[in-house]
């Protein structure tokens, strides 16, 4: 498939990292999608933001720990990651401390980042 053909896909990582398997999920679309040379972003928005607290104790709940898996995004090319900043503040996200490199987003920010994708994926 020639870089032509490739079209940019925005994941939106909406859940919350250990309530459901959906965050895991999404993650896992989105480093299969990459590992099959698709142009891949993330977007976290409203719960999906608390996937990107530090520390996480996931083998408490005898879950894999979704902050590691987010941390090897590099070593798939993805690297565009955004966050919804209202969420991210109304969970006291701190960005610089996440396990990723992200960019905070306003409302309108988010709406014209999501008009810009050919695709867009939500679990």
């Amino acid at each position: 498939m020639g870089e032509a053909a490739k079209k940019p896909v925005l994941v939106v990582m909406r859940h919350s990292p250990y309530g459901s398997s959906l965050a895991k999920a999404a993650v896992d679309v989105a480093l299969a999608a990459a590992a099959f040379e698709q142009a891949v972003d993330l977007l976290f928005i409203g719960e999906g933001v608390l996937q990107l607290l530090p520390g996480q104790e996931s083998h408490k709940l005898g879950k894999k720990n979704i902050g590691r898996q987010l941390a090897s995004l590099p070593l798939y090319d993805i690297e565009l990651v955004y966050v919804d900043a209202e969420a991210a503040l109304r969970y006291q996200l701190d960005i610089a401390s996440s396990p990723v490199n992200a960019q905070l987003l306003g409302p309108q920010e988010m709406r014209q980042l999501m008009v810009g994708y050919d695709h867009l994926l939500g679990l």
